[in-house]
């Protein structure tokens, strides 16, 4: 029983001690989404963006929400040009790690 509980115990302190990598979010306030047209332009622009994980977009308060694979960055110019190409406008950048 020892034996079990001190197996358990090294698996719970090894895996608490492994460090995921991840990528990083960034939130980009952008004028003119109104509605989930607007919405799939510019998802289909970032889906199409080799690094992109995911992209999700809160309407109601006109925030892009972009996520990337590990080791994955974008510069603020990058990103903007992704906007325009949808045919929008990028404010601001907010760039956190996940």
């Amino acid at each position: 029983m020892k034996h079990i509980i001190f197996c358990i115990s090294t698996f719970v302190l090894l895996w608490s001690s492994i460090s995921f990598a991840a990528g990083t979010q960034y939130d980009l306030r952008v004028d003119g989404l109104a509605c989930p047209f607007c919405a799939y332009g510019i998802e289909k622009k970032f889906i199409r963006t080799e690094g992109v994980e995911s992209v999700d977009i809160d309407l109601k308060n006109g925030v892009v929400i972009v996520k990337t694979s590990e080791g994955k960055t974008f510069k603020e110019d990058q990103l903007k040009e992704v906007i325009n190409e949808a045919g929008f406008t990028m404010h601001s950048m907010v760039q956190k790690p996940l």
